[in-house]
């Protein structure tokens, strides 16, 4: 499944970058994120609950930055497991300068799940995916902005 998106953000672009580059910051806002441990400057684990229908699985998942260019992208592979279920990922993201001083992100995010997860059906999984990515962002969103 492919997500992308936009978002318009009212702080400097250095707020943003350091906030987003904080998996401890980023992992606040994760929605059902239980734990994140920071192994160095590019890798980190997380442990998240995620229920989609009536499924519910708990993922430890691995991420690595494969690139980052300050103030302007990066790139986070993940891989997760849950028992039953895995999922990969590849998220990507964009920042430039955005109205009246603020910064303009844009995201996107290829996301493979395989498993118990993915047998209750893909549309179950893309509108939970969707309010969950509303979520993290209007968590990020607040706090950078606040």
């Amino acid at each position: 499944m492919l997500f992308s998106g936009t978002e318009e953000i009212a702080a400097p672009r250095q707020k943003v970058w350091d906030f987003l580059m904080d998996p401890n910051q980023v992992g606040s806002c994760g929605p059902g994120v239980q734990s994140i441990e920071v192994v160095d400057d590019d890798h980190f684990k997380a442990r998240a609950k995620v229920g989609v229908g009536f499924i519910t699985a708990t993922f430890n998942v691995n991420m690595t930055f494969v690139e980052r260019v300050p103030l302007e992208r990066a790139k986070i592979e993940a891989r997760g497991q849950a028992p039953g279920s895995a999922v990969d990922a590849l998220g990507e993201m964009h920042l430039s300068d955005g109205d009246e001083g603020g910064t303009k992100m844009e995201w996107s995010a290829n996301v493979n799940i395989s498993g118990t997860l993915a047998s209750v059906g893909a549309r179950l999984i893309e509108g939970t995916s969707r309010k969950l990515i509303g979520q993290t962002f209007g968590c990020i969103k607040s706090k950078i902005e606040a």
